[in-house]
């Protein structure tokens, strides 16, 4: 069944413009309230957000929505996602809520849903809310005696902290180490400095004066240069970016220069199974990581398994092959001995204590392997099905002919916004930029001609 609401991580889309209007954040609300609502307890639900000036509209939604369906709902402000699958199992929440379009600019908003166990819902639960959302929800609504009630909860920023601070090993402390950190003026502008802070760190932080509308706005996970700027500057010896929502990272080693989730993944990796930590027999990642990791990882007698893009998927291969390392190139990173989604935080610090006990810089713990030549561009329609056209499955099917032996090619509509991916990867960069521009091109005129 087609899928109206979610996408790859959740519903997202323009705030005050369908799907993110209020009216639907509330019925959200009663049909999550409705299908979680199963036992005689009393039922709870967290909500979380980051800094956007809509979320103070959404998160109001959403309180009258649980509370209509007879949940109570703990209400936490501004906060990190990883922070709220964390304190939906910490508080016993039946669901736990994030209002967060994670990297996405300011005017675009978004809703998570976590389950009681501080995983996101699978597809099948969010199939379920969809269905319901169809459907008319008066018959859903408690009771006058059995409408919840609404709690703003304090001290969950000192929780979170406590939190990130017990994953970094107890033999290692950040003393000695300058750490410059991008806190993106999203959730993370005030648990992220003060934990680096308690644990011994030089702290120099920039992305921290959120003021509703400029939450990733040249900064950064996204937009690292602003962190590039200031590591030069204060001369550190990392940095340390988060988006929005703090749950995916980027780091800037002491020289300026960007160093994406799939090295940290592989800095990880190694280092965990140099411990006797790494379980599953390598790592779990989506198809857009490098082939080059891919490699590293093998020459290291590791694997790499793929899935579809969204760290949701990352995390259910996690959960049903016993893995506990994960991510994606962006940056989420997921480390199932410390939580249920991608935490920014918690992956710095495991690079913080690599670089501590191996006493190397960040440029040379965290340069593991060359990245095969990769080109990905970005083809907008606005209605359609491109990707169905035989023009373009021909011209796909050529390309991954071309590529079989020394490459990849992975193309995929976007599940937040109206585009098409092409991504190739191999040996040879002339031929990977030749194929993905006749790609590109192919699909263009197809939605030229469609439009």
């Amino acid at each position: 069944m087609t899928r109206r609401y979610f996408g790859t991580d959740g519903i997202r889309g323009l705030s005050n413009r369908f799907p993110m209007t209020p009216d639907l954040a509330m019925r959200v609300g009663i049909a999550a309230g409705t299908i979680f609502r199963r036992g005689g307890h009393r039922h709870r639900v967290v909500i979380g957000k980051d800094t956007r000036l809509s979320g103070y509209m959404l998160e109001n939604a959403m309180v009258a929505g649980f509370t209509a369906a007879g949940l109570d709902a703990f209400v936490l402000g501004p906060i990190p996602t990883p922070a709220v699958a964390m304190l939906t199992r910490s508080l016993r929440c039946d669901l736990g809520v994030m209002i967060s379009a994670s990297h996405n600019p300011f005017a675009d908003n978004g809703i998570k849903l976590f389950g009681p166990d501080g995983y996101k819902l699978s597809d099948e639960l969010e199939q379920q809310i969809e269905e319901l959302l169809e459907k008319d929800l008066y018959g859903q609504l408690a009771a006058p005696n059995d409408i919840g009630r609404a709690k703003r909860i304090d001290g969950v920023h000192d929780r979170y902290v406590e939190f990130a601070k017990r994953t970094l090993p107890r033999d290692v402390t950040l003393h000695g180490l300058r750490v410059a950190i991008d806190c993106a003026n999203g959730a993370a502008y005030k648990v992220a400095p003060a934990a680096l802070w308690e644990l011994g760190a030089d702290v120099v932080t920039i992305g921290d004066e959120p003021n509703g509308t400029n939450i990733n706005l040249e900064c950064g996970s996204t937009h690292p240069d602003a962190l590039q700027k200031k590591v030069h500057e204060t001369r550190a010896d990392i940095g340390i970016a988060l988006d929005g929502d703090a749950d995916r990272v980027i780091i800037v080693d002491e020289n300026g220069t960007v160093i994406d989730g799939d090295q940290l993944m592989a800095v990880v990796a190694e280092t965990w199974a140099q411990d006797g930590l790494l379980r599953g027999g390598g790592i779990v990642a989506t198809v857009m990581s490098n082939l080059g990791l891919e490699r590293f990882l093998g020459d290291k007698g590791l694997t790499l398994a793929r899935t579809k893009v969204g760290d949701r998927y990352v995390v259910e291969h996690m959960r049903s092959h016993d893995f506990n390392v994960g991510g994606e190139q962006s940056g989420h990173i997921v480390l199932a001995d410390h939580g249920t989604t991608g935490d920014g935080l918690v992956a710095a610090l495991q690079i913080l204590a690599a670089v501590k006990r191996t006493g190397k810089t960040v440029s040379e713990l965290c340069h593991r392997f060359e990245p095969v030549p990769q080109l990905l561009r970005n083809v907008r329609f606005s209605g359609g099905k491109p990707l169905e056209d035989a023009v373009v499955k021909q011209a796909i099917a050529d390309a991954e002919a071309e590529l079989a032996k020394s490459g990849r090619l992975v193309i995929r509509p976007s599940g937040t916004e109206p585009l098409i991916r092409v991504m190739a990867e191999g040996d040879d960069r002339e031929q990977v930029e030749r194929i993905v521009n006749e790609l590109v091109d192919v699909i263009g005129s197809v939605r030229s001609a469609a439009a």
